[in-house]
């Protein structure tokens, strides 16, 4: 595990909470682990991380957030969405293969939310008119996808990206 994704996960778990993780756990009838670290906990973590490590560049980003993601792990999933929303200026078209796997192992809408909200409407809407139409065209074919969270991340993206 790299240096950074060793801080977060290891910051995750001293901020977890047995019985928040058993409540959550009960609550969304996932298959994902919990820590029950707070979504504020997750998303200072990643505040602390990206001041820990100020140089991380476009590449690194994503292969954190990769990285993050590989553990079927809640709070670990939110710290990854959370670090693209922070760096979403870095991210391109490319990016968005990427992103379409992480959405198909959500396992939580939440998650599917907060990607195509959070991270994939402001990516579509930054890009110039080329990459804006590329980009639409692959939430075009999200939006027909037999993945229902496909469908729904470009649902809830297409109009965060047309937002000015």
């Amino acid at each position: 595990m790299s240096e950074p994704a060793d801080f977060v996960d290891r910051t995750l778990r001293y901020e977890g909470d047995p019985g928040r993780a058993s409540a959550e756990r009960a609550r969304t009838r996932s298959e994902l682990r919990f820590y029950g670290a707070s979504v504020g906990a997750v998303r200072g973590t990643i505040r602390d991380a990206l001041r820990r490590h100020p140089e991380l560049t476009h590449d690194e980003i994503t292969a954190l957030s990769s990285e993050l993601w590989a553990a079927p792990v809640f709070e670990r999933r939110l710290a990854a969405v959370v670090l693209l929303q922070s760096r979403v200026s870095l991210l391109d078209n490319s990016d968005l293969t990427r992103i379409e796997g992480f959405v198909r192992e959500a396992d939580l809408a939440a998650l599917v939310d907060l990607l195509a909200v959070g991270v994939v409407g402001p990516l579509v809407q930054r890009l110039d008119p080329p990459g804006r139409a590329r980009a639409e065209r692959v939430l075009g074919r999200w939006a027909i996808d037999d993945d229902a969270r496909l469908r729904r991340a470009a649902r809830l993206a297409l109009p965060a990206a047309r937002r000015v």
